[in-house]
């Protein structure tokens, strides 16, 4: 029986894993978030792993708020790059697999056909920098890692994109949304599916770099048109350039991940976006 660690327990992916593990009969699962299990702490890091026999460690954990992270550099350094290397230090020593999830903004976003695993990767805020390194240490300190990069993530659980906007749609008349940056949307629901795929298909595990994102290439504009569509919504949405819109954090302008290879490797079919935004609206409604 494989024996599973899930950090990050409580965050979209985390939850979405833990939904899906109800169904899964011949597994052990272990859930932490930062209350069981603060992976900044090399020394906790290391006793879970000496007092449980893992097989595989699925790294859901991160510090994901983009702009705060240019202020808080030194805490999303933590998270995102030392912290991923005590597990993946902890993971190599225990004989464990580690999949580590990582993000589309390690890349500039200047590349108009789209990225491929092994394209340069080019962070243009601290957040990406600090998930880029996080991505090397994971692959350097445990060879039977794979990394998967994933892009414009909501579920049901935690904060997002289409619970923000289906909760302002309710509120307001209209709602400007920038059109300018292009990517793909991620349900996590998807992305945990493909995760206990790679671990529970016969297929052999073949450590490196992946991408998985839903199918169909977008703005955060149409995104948010069809959440409005789909929810019935009478809210406007008026398409804005990204400099109408000032961050903190520099966005790459067009980050579309090619899932070829994760689609090829395990044989993973990754549904379309739409089909994948109706059945969270449906869910969150």
């Amino acid at each position: 029986m494989k024996k599973i660690l899930v950090t990050g327990a409580n965050g979209q992916l985390g939850n979405e894993c833990r939904t899906l593990a109800e169904s899964i009969a011949n597994a052990e699962f272990v859930f932490t978030d930062v209350a069981e299990l603060s992976i900044t702490d090399s020394n906790a890091v290391a006793e879970i792993f000496s007092k449980n026999k893992f097989d595989y460690c699925i790294n859901a954990a991160a510090y994901t708020a983009v702009d705060l992270a240019e202020t808080e550099t030194e805490l999303a350094h933590l998270i995102n790059a030392t912290a991923v290397g005590y597990l993946a230090d902890a993971c190599h020593k225990n004989n464990c697999k580690l999949i580590h999830i990582s993000t589309d903004y390690v890349f500039d976003g200047t590349n108009e056909i789209g990225y491929d695993v092994d394209d340069a990767t080019a962070p243009i805020n601290v957040y990406g920098a600090t998930k880029l390194e996080g991505e090397k240490l994971a692959l350097s300190l445990n060879p039977e890692t794979i990394v998967i990069r994933t892009s414009w993530v909501y579920s049901y659980h935690g904060k997002n994109f289409v619970k923000t906007m289906m909760k302002l749609m309710q509120e307001r008349e209209s709602l400007n949304v920038v059109s300018d940056q292009i990517g793909k949307p991620t349900y996590a629901a998807d992305l945990a599916s493909a995760i206990f795929q790679i671990i529970f298909s016969e297929k052999e595990f073949v450590p490196g770099m992946y991408h998985f994102a839903n199918q169909g290439i977008i703005s955060w504009y149409d995104f948010a048109t069809a959440i409005k569509e789909i929810g019935g919504y009478n809210c406007t949405v008026n398409p804005i350039a990204s400099s109408e819109y000032p961050v903190p954090a520099k966005r790459p302008n067009y980050s579309i991940l090619n899932t070829n290879k994760i689609e090829h490797t395990f044989n993973i079919q990754i549904p379309y976006w739409k089909d994948s935004l109706q059945k969270c609206m449906e869910l969150l409604r």
